[in-house]
């Protein structure tokens, strides 16, 4: 029989893109960025760094390359949690708004880190009436999404748990009546792991 999925967004869940950041504009301009707000949900709010624009901003994504996407630190706790899921039982599949060229890098990425994690799903970043990763879910049928983007929910198919991870709380977007689309919310990964492991099949 096949496991059960849980599938699971890379950034802000898995992977931490802060740090990431910071070590792109280090690259990108011989300067390692001060921590301004350790609370901030975006990157240019936690870290002392000014708004770019022009041929700087160009410059700077030139920097979020395949070495990029291969390199990103784990979120604390996160591999020990992906960990305790796969030895309860279930198979965990990262879903990531993230370009298809990229795909390998992150696959790459997590298993270098040492993710129980065999596949990943690139969809499109872009947020309308409808999350961009509802299709890649609706035809995975996992039990369970956890993503720190509350409209990357949107239309989901409502038989699949949808765990919003809150993390940061300064700008952050996970406010407001879409919440009422949320089954369940937790600070990280850790925080879901545990709750999960206990709550799941009281839900099912």
């Amino acid at each position: 029989m096949s496991k059960p999925i849980i599938a699971l967004d890379a950034d802000g869940v898995l992977l931490d893109y802060h740090v990431a950041y910071r070590n792109a504009w280090h690259k990108a301009f011989n300067d390692l960025p001060a921590l301004k707000d350790p609370n901030a949900y975006w990157p240019l709010d936690r870290w002392n760094v000014r708004k770019l624009e022009g041929d700087e901003l160009v410059h700077f994504r030139r920097f979020f390359n395949d070495e990029f996407w291969r390199t990103i630190p784990a979120v604390e706790g996160a591999i020990q949690a992906c960990n305790q899921l796969e030895t309860a039982g279930f198979e965990l599949i990262c879903i990531s708004a993230i370009e298809s060229e990229f795909q390998d890098a992150r696959l790459d990425n997590l298993t270098r880190l040492g993710f129980p994690i065999q596949r990943v799903i690139a969809t499109s970043g872009a947020t309308g009436a409808t999350s961009p990763k509802a299709p890649a879910l609706s035809l995975l049928s996992p039990i369970v999404f956890v993503d720190d983007f509350l409209p990357y929910h949107r239309g989901v198919p409502p038989e699949i748990h949808r765990a919003l991870i809150t993390r940061e709380t300064n700008g952050t977007p996970n406010i407001g009546e879409e919440l009422s689309n949320i089954d369940s919310s937790h600070r990280n990964l850790r925080e879901f792991t545990d709750w999960w492991l206990v709550n799941s099949q009281k839900l099912s």
